[in-house]
């Protein structure tokens, strides 16, 4: 093949996007806002992009379970949100499953993230293609940005399990305060009671 046709084959192929060739310093959190043609939910994870594998039928119930949950017991001033990014740091844009967030963190309608010092509560549902990160580096990220609050869902035999963390202002470090199987009740950050056999019927 000649270079003239090469080029000719070449200039006629698809221009891949942007976020296919990472810069050598990595993405920083507010690139994501910037990043044509990206995936939807796309983190960042230590300066690199992460996708998600679509939503098994669990992960959906869970989410809903739980926020719905979350919302008939949210105190004033508080919000519940689904699938938002939060800014912990230059580059680190996770985006858990769930967060709690203070009332003044939310700055509008065209809002694509939160800030960490706005944020109560993290919760993540494990899935097969993301249990790393799930159950290691991101509650490490979370605790590292000051959020108080993570609790960890699994599926234990099609019901969830949730795993309650609080931090340790100390150590910044999560200390496990609870399981919960079939009923979630507790009284921090405040007070709750969730039956989590309701995802049967979801």
């Amino acid at each position: 093949m000649t270079a003239e046709v090469r080029s000719e084959v070449m200039s006629d192929a698809p221009r891949l996007p942007d976020w296919v060739f990472p810069p050598p310093e990595g993405f920083t959190a507010a690139d994501l806002d910037h990043l044509p043609q990206l995936p939807a939910h796309t983190e960042l994870i230590d300066g690199s992009l992460v996708f998600v594998s679509p939503q098994a039928s669990f992960h959906m119930r869970a989410v809903d379970l739980l926020s719905d949950g979350l919302r008939r017991h949210l105190p004033t001033g508080y919000r519940v949100r689904r699938e938002m990014s939060l800014i912990l740091g230059l580059r680190q844009r996770p985006e858990p499953d769930l967060s709690v967030i203070r009332a003044e963190g939310e700055h509008g309608p065209d809002q694509t993230a939160y800030d960490a010092s706005d944020v109560l509560l993290t919760a993540e549902v494990v899935s097969p293609d993301s249990e790393e990160r799930d159950r290691k580096r991101k509650p490490q990220l979370y605790a590292e940005a000051g959020i108080t609050h993570f609790w960890r869902v699994e599926n234990q035999t099609g019901r969830p399990t949730v795993y309650v963390y609080e931090l340790d202002p100390a150590t910044k470090l999560y200390a496990l305060t609870g399981i919960y199987h079939d009923r979630l009740k507790l009284s921090v950050p405040f007070d709750l009671d969730i039956d989590l056999t309701e995802i049967d019927s979801l």
